[in-house]
C-alpha cells in the first residue's frame, strides 16, 4: 500500500474519531452528569433539598426498575436482607401498597406500623423512636400529620427517612407525576403544568421542583387558600434561576390557558372534615371539566393523586383518554422503589438516560 494511501486512511480515521467523540459529547453529557450523582444515605423530606440532576437521577432509576422488572420480567433483589419501617399516622392506599409491595419485590422486608402500633411523641418521644428504629431497620418511611415530626426523626435517626406525606410536602407523589408525564410526552422541559385547587402539600412539592426540570407552573387557588408564603418565595426564586414561568391567580381558566397538564387534588384533606361545607362553597367554579380543557393546549392531559371526588373533576375528564390518573397511581410504586434503591444502594441504571 502506498504512503499516499496510508495517509488518506489515517486522515479518514482521524475524522471519524473526531465525529464520533463529538456525537458522544452531545448525547452523553447529561448521562455522564447524572451518572456521578450518588444519593446513598440521604433522606427525602422535600424535593426542595434535591438538585435538578438529583431529581432526574431518581426518575432515571425509577424508569430503569420499571423497564427491567415489569417489561423484562427480571428479578432484582437489590434490597435483600434490608427492612423498612413504615409509620402511618394517616391512612393510605397508594403510599402503603406501593411502598410495601415495592420493597418486598426488591427482596426486602417491610414492617407496617399504624398509630395503634407506634405512638410518635405520645408514649415514646420522636427522638427515642428515631434512635430505636435506626437500630432495627435500614430505612424509615413516615406518613404524618406534622412536618416537624419528620424533622425530629431526621435529626436523631442514623438511617434515611422518607416523607410519605406531611402537612407541608408530598414529594413521593410528585416523583410519580413527573415519571408519568415523561413517559407520556417524551420529555419534561418546556411543559406547562396548571394546578387548579387547594394550595396544599402536593402543590408545595410541585413548586419546589418544577422549575428544576424546566417546567412552567400556573396556579389557581381561591382567595384564602394560597400556598404557604415561604413556599411561594422559594418557588419564585427557583423560577427566576431556571428561567421558567410561575403564575399565581384565582381564575381557573387563566391558569388552564395554554397548559399541557391540568392537575387538581382533594379540596378537603384528612383533618379538615369540619371545614367541608365552607370549602365546597369557596371552591365553587374550580371543578375541572372539558370546558376547562378547552383553553388548554390540544395535547392536554389530566392528573390527580387520588382519591378523587366528583366536585374536583367530572367523570367526562376523569375517565377520558386524557386522564393519566391510573398510570400515575401505578408509577407511585416504581418511583418509591427508585427512591428507596437510590437511598440504600449504589445502583446504576442499565437503560439509556431518560430524556428530560
Amino acid at each position: 500500500m502506498s504512503t499516499k494511501m496510508l495517509s488518506v486512511n489515517n486522515t479518514v480515521l482521524k475524522c471519524l474519531r473526531t465525529f464520533q467523540n463529538s456525537c458522544l459529547r452531545g448525547f452523553g453529557t447529561g448521562a455522564a452528569s447524572l451518572g456521578s450523582v450518588n444519593l446513598k444515605g440521604r433522606s427525602c423530606l422535600t424535593l426542595k433539598d434535591f438538585s435538578s440532576d438529583e431529581i432526574k437521577r431518581l426518575l432515571w432509576v425509577s424508569g430503569d426498575l420499571k423497564h427491567r422488572i415489569k417489561h423484562e420480567k427480571q428479578y432484582l433483589p437489590l434490597l435483600q436482607g434490608k427492612s423498612i419501617a413504615m409509620i402511618f399516622e394517616k391512612r393510605s392506599t397508594r403510599t402503603r401498597m406501593s411502598t410495601e409491595t415495592g420493597f418486598a419485590l426488591l427482596g426486602g422486608h417491610p414492617c407496617f406500623l399504624t398509630s395503634q402500633d407506634i405512638h410518635l411523641g405520645v408514649n415514646e418521644s420522636s427522638t427515642d423512636t428515631a434512635r430505636v428504629l435506626s437500630g432495627l431497620c435500614d430505612i424509615v418511611l413516615a406518613r404524618v400529620y406534622s412536618h416537624s415530626t419528620l424533622e425530629e426523626l431526621v435529626k436523631e435517626a442514623s438511617v434515611p427517612i422518607i416523607n410519605g406525606l406531611s402537612d407541608l410536602y408530598h414529594p413521593i407523589q410528585i416523583l410519580a407525576d413527573y415519571l408519568t408525564l415523561q413517559e407520556h410526552y417524551g420529555s419534561l422541559s418546556g411543559l406547562t403544568v396548571s394546578w387548579i385547587g387547594d394550595g396544599n402539600n402536593v402543590l408545595h412539592s410541585f413548586m419546589m421542583s418544577a422549575a428544576k426540570l424546566g417546567i412552567h407552573l400556573k396556579i389557581a387557588t381561591p382567595k384564602g387558600y394560597e400556598p404557604e408564603k415561604s413556599v411561594i418565595q422559594e418557588a419564585q426564586r427557583l423560577s427566576k434561576e431556571h428561567g421558567t414561568q410561575l403564575v399565581l391567580t384565582t381564575d381557573p381558566m387563566e391558569a388552564a390557558h395554554g397548559s399541557n397538564v391540568l392537575v387538581t387534588d382533594t379540596w378537603v384533606s384528612m383533618g379538615q372534615e369540619e371545614e367541608k361545607k365552607k370549602r365546597l362553597k369557596d371552591f365553587k367554579g374550580y371543578q375541572i371539566t372539558m370546558q376547562t380543557g378547552s383553553v388548554a393546549k390540544p395535547d392536554w392531559t389530566f392528573l390527580h393523586c387520588l382519591p378523587r371526588k366528583m366536585e374536583e373533576v367530572d367523570d367526562e375528564v376523569f375517565y377520558s383518554p386524557r386522564s393519566l390518573v391510573f398510570p400515575e397511581a401505578e408509577n407511585r410504586k416504581w418511583t418509591i422503589m427508585g427512591l428507596m434503591v437510590s437511598l440504600l444502594t449504589d445502583y446504576s441504571p442499565q437503560i439509556p438516560m431518560l430524556k428530560f
